[in-house]
């Protein structure tokens, strides 16, 4: 998905706004991102169930916490709230992707690559696949 554009929020437009999560928020969002639509609390912690030991109390606090940030909106359907994401999974990701390279590797993605390369997390089918996906971006490029 070389030139996937999608609709960004207000939010989305200044990265700056767009900050880390801790893992359990991140854990939460997830779920939300995967659900199609507006998804409830209850919803949520039947997801969490088996990766930790979640309580709805819990749940709330740390839903409450991304709203607050930004990362989701609360609707109330009836005796229910209803969330849904206000920043994409897509922009988070380009973000969190933008700020580890260059805490860890000063912008440098060859230094990243040959970091995994050499603690054998990178195989030789990464390497075709990346080497593919390269070719298409050039092939899309020398087109435009």
């Amino acid at each position: 998905m070389v030139g996937n554009k999608s609709k960004k929020t207000t939010a989305e437009t200044n990265s700056c706004q767009i900050r880390r999560l801790p893992d359990g928020e991140l854990e939460v969002m997830m779920i939300i991102w995967e659900a199609a639509e507006p998804i409830s609390a209850s919803a949520i912690l039947q997801q969490l169930a088996g990766s930790r030991s979640w309580v709805l109390s819990s749940l709330i606090t740390v839903l409450n916490r991304l709203t607050e940030k930004g990362f989701v909106q609360c609707r109330k359907n009836g005796r229910y709230n209803l969330y849904s994401p206000l920043i994409s999974e897509e922009s988070y990701r380009q973000n969190e992707s933008r700020a580890f390279l260059d805490k860890l590797y000063h912008n440098s993605l060859t230094d990243l690559i040959n970091t995994l390369y050499n603690a054998r997390s990178v195989d030789e089918q990464d390497l075709a696949e990346l080497r593919s996906f390269l070719d298409e971006l050039e092939g899309g490029a020398k087109n435009e």
